[in-house]
């Protein structure tokens, strides 16, 4: 009878294995880990743009601009020719804020009221096609969710941007402090821009950043 021969679990075997692992790793540049982010966000943000993989919280009281900065995130992908998606469980995100915000509405698709049962489950069938997914957390968003999902985010390379308390970990934590608009002292009686003050919470942070949208 002969017997196979049990392939090595030795040290030098391993280490062989993991010298031949590197080699054919596809090599990815730091640049291409990186969707840029135009403007004044983007200089708050390590690197200057949104990392493929990771978790980024907005949060802030209702009115200080937390939705319009995850509309200038989605703004960035899409004008870099790549899909995002937005899961909004309130019914309250619009085509028209989209659009003065950048965004690509070819490129951009909104998923209404999904149901808090199924949140989870449509958050990570959206990271496996979207470069970016923004999506409300329902207000009893479950830990092991959040890990789940954050875990599916990296694997895909997908950014996923969660809008209001998160409970797992995120590579960075933008709060929108407050906003205030302008217009109305230059005579012609209409609100003309939108200032956004955003604290930006991470590695190489605090900083803060203070935005302008139409």
């Amino acid at each position: 009878m002969v017997l196979a021969e049990l392939p090595r679990r030795d040290v030098a075997a391993k280490a062989r294995l993991a010298d031949v692992a590197d080699r054919f790793r596809p090599a990815v540049a730091a640049a291409d880990r990186l969707i840029a982010v135009p403007g004044p966000l983007g200089a708050a943000l390590p690197g200057g743009g949104l990392r493929r993989g990771a978790v980024v919280t907005i949060d802030g009281v209702p009115g200080s601009g937390a939705t319009s900065v995850a509309l200038v995130l989605a703004a960035a992908v899409t004008n870099a020719g790549e899909w995002a998606a937005v899961v909004d469980t309130t019914g309250t995100f619009g085509g028209r804020a989209a659009a003065e915000a950048g965004v690509v509405l070819e490129r951009f698709a909104v998923v209404r009221r999904a149901p808090p049962s199924q949140w989870a489950t449509v958050v990570a069938a959206l990271l496996d096609g979207f470069a970016l997914v923004a999506a409300d957390v329902p207000a009893r968003c479950r830990f092991g969710d959040a890990r789940r999902l954050a875990a599916r985010a990296r694997e895909r390379g997908a950014a996923l941007v969660a809008l209001g308390p998160w409970p797992a970990e995120a590579a960075l934590r933008l709060h929108a402090q407050s906003s205030s608009w302008s217009g109305l002292g230059d005579g012609d009686g209409l609100l003309a821009q939108r200032a956004l003050h955003i604290d930006v919470a991470g590695r190489g942070a605090p900083v803060h950043a203070h935005l302008r949208a139409g």
